[in-house]
């Protein structure tokens, strides 16, 4: 997806196909939303949509105890070649109007140049009306808490936390299957037809939490990296192999770097891929010593 702050990584670092010369900043790798559907590519399901499948085949293939009308995760790529607005997304409280959809997101960062941070909540002792004052002078960068940013750190995003993603990061987003994003500052960047972005100040203010300061980047080898009411995230480092799916219900894995084979298939930096609740196949091989992956489940 085209985005203003886009670049060109998605083809340097995963070896994507990138239409024209525009900047692409986003890559929807899984995902099932009116407006964007994701499509099995190998196995015997390959053409149909993930809709279809949640749909029609949902206990077979997720699991039992599911029941939202969609597939509850949306997994994305971003390349932050220049930094994102600040914003922020509604939590369930925040979401009420029912205009809105509450998110929760989980940011880890595959690689990041080595002046690349990421904004996250407030610096200490921040107030709401200092926040306000400052939206209203152009000073809100001296009211922002900045972390510098590591590969194979991460960050969880709840709703009502404050975060922009600085210029130099390439990162795997997981979050709720949500695209309401409330829009507080854009830098006072101006768009291709020369006009600012629009900002959405009075919905973030309802949203923002006042008392979230200076929350920290995660950077310690933890397999656990998330588990919350919308998603778990794990991290495995694998030196030999392990089984997929340790429980009845379907796993996503992403490959952070390294190579990975699962039955006949092999996988590489950037590719993502659904393994059923019940699979012929049993177990993740690493290649060529080790390899880093991403697993969610609900």
């Amino acid at each position: 997806m085209e985005r203003i702050w886009g670049g060109r990584k998605l083809q340097s670092y995963f070896g994507r196909s990138l239409p024209g010369t525009n900047p692409i900043g986003e890559s929807w790798e899984l995902v099932d939303r009116e407006d964007a559907q994701s499509i099995v590519s190998e196995s015997k399901f390959r053409g149909t949509s993930l809709h279809e499948i949640w749909t029609n085949r949902r206990e077979e293939i997720f699991g039992e105890g599911y029941h939202s009308v969609r597939f509850p995760i949306l997994v994305k790529i971003l390349d932050a070649s220049d930094t994102l607005s600040l914003q922020v997304h509604p939590g369930l409280e925040g979401a009420i109007d029912g205009l809105a959809e509450p998110k929760a997101e989980l940011w880890y960062i595959v690689a990041a140049e080595k002046q690349a941070g990421i904004y996250v909540g407030l610096k200490q002792n921040v107030c709401r009306r200092d926040f306000e004052s400052a939206l209203q002078t152009g000073k809100l960068l001296d009211l922002l808490h900045r972390v510098p940013s590591h590969p194979d750190s991460y960050l969880f995003i709840p709703g009502g936390r404050l975060h922009a993603i600085d210029a130099g990061n390439v990162i795997f987003e997981i979050q709720q299957n949500s695209d309401t994003t409330y829009r507080v500052f854009d830098w006072n960047r101006l768009d291709r037809s020369g006009r600012p972005r629009q900002l959405h100040i009075a919905e973030s203010l309802r949203c923002i939490d006042f008392n979230d300061f200076e929350p920290t980047l995660n950077r310690g080898e933890a397999e656990n990296l998330v588990t919350c009411d919308w998603f778990r995230v794990e991290r495995w480092y694998m030196k030999e192999r392990r089984q997929a799916n340790l429980l009845p219900k379907f796993s996503i894995f992403q490959v952070v770097s390294g190579i990975v084979s699962f039955g006949t298939r092999v996988f590489r930096q950037g590719d993502l891929f659904l393994v059923p609740a019940v699979s012929h196949e049993s177990a993740l091989t690493p290649h060529e010593g080790t390899a880093t992956i991403l697993r969610t489940t609900l």
